[in-house]
């Protein structure tokens, strides 16, 4: 079988490494396409492809309509928004991703991000701690367990919202349940999202939320910019000169809203959740692994489009 990693942002050459020599031992071709220019790059070489990894790069009509053998293509990492999944149930591919693999980069960067607002961006200045501070967390699964238990280490008292989860799930997973989003932004100092983007989440988080949230309280969103009402969260700033956001991902009017609210908002220049030489390693040797026994056994076990 052919294997294609596709990746405008590269895996590390460690990581590369492990898959190619995964693949390889199980009998699998590889062919690695990185820093490609746009779709046109990608649709060449999925032509003869039977799977596909990637990271963030998007897998359109287009692309599944070029690529009359692809079987299964996997995203290394969780997020799956960048793949038309409709288009590849269509087409009779499967699509899965690699849950729980970049977890512990996202919630260290969740926590680092509100240390650098509560510290006015390391700026000069008189900051704050985030000890005693309460966190809600707004969706309690392998990101938000996990940004949960370290705030917990550093003295923040706990709440998250998840809608698929029982409250006792909650508890045990060491947050006191909250059971509304008013609720979780009007308790919150600091609340950290962790949502997918899908048509129920999309520009639901903005201004009435925003402004629901205490005096000094910080959005902290290392899930998906879309996600943000950026017209909203515009508006909400505006209006609370207390308030902050800080991001993992920028959104479309990022400069204005730098321009107009200073170090109040903040986003890092890529998005930098699963960047770290572990996460790299774990999602891509997992994509790798994922394929080798779907085409074994035929696993299906992290399907997303079914």
């Amino acid at each position: 079988m052919k294997i294609l990693i596709a990746t405008q942002k590269p895996f590390s050459e460690a990581a590369i490494h492990d898959i190619h020599e995964m693949l390889e031992a199980s009998g699998h071709d590889v062919e690695l396409l990185e820093k490609y220019p746009g779709e046109a790059e990608l649709i060449e070489a999925a032509k003869d492809a039977e799977a596909l990894i990637i990271r963030s790069d998007k897998v359109t009509p287009a692309v599944m309509a070029a690529a009359k053998d692809l079987k299964i293509v996997v995203r290394a990492g969780a997020g799956f928004d960048n793949v038309d999944l409709a288009a590849a149930t269509e087409h009779g591919i499967v699509v899965e991703n690699t849950p729980g693999q970049n977890s512990n980069a996202v919630a260290e960067l969740a926590i680092a991000l509100m240390i650098f607002a509560a510290r006015t961006q390391f700026t000069p200045s008189t900051g704050s701690e985030i000890q005693g501070k309460r966190l809600g967390i707004q969706a309690f699964g392998n990101v938000g367990r996990l940004v949960g238990a370290k705030a917990k280490a550093l003295g923040m008292e706990i709440s998250a919202l998840d809608p698929f989860l029982k409250d006792e799930q909650i508890v045990e997973g060491g947050a006191k349940p909250v059971h509304s989003l008013e609720e979780l932004y009007s308790t919150s100092d600091y609340l950290s999202i962790h949502i997918p983007a899908l048509p129920s989440t999309i520009k639901s988080i903005g201004y009435d939320l925003m402004m629901k949230m205490p005096k000094g309280a910080c959005l902290v969103n290392t899930a998906r910019k879309e996600v943000i009402d950026e017209e909203g969260l515009a508006r909400a700033l505006e209006e609370r000169p207390d308030l902050k956001y800080f991001a993992d991902v920028a959104p479309d009017n990022y400069a204005e809203l730098r321009e107009r609210f200073g170090l109040r908002v903040f986003a890092t220049p890529k998005k930098m959740g699963a960047q770290t030489a572990e996460a790299n390693m774990n999602a891509g040797v997992a994509a790798a692994r994922q394929i080798i026994n779907f085409f074994a056994t035929g696993d299906r076990k992290f399907q997303v489009n079914k």
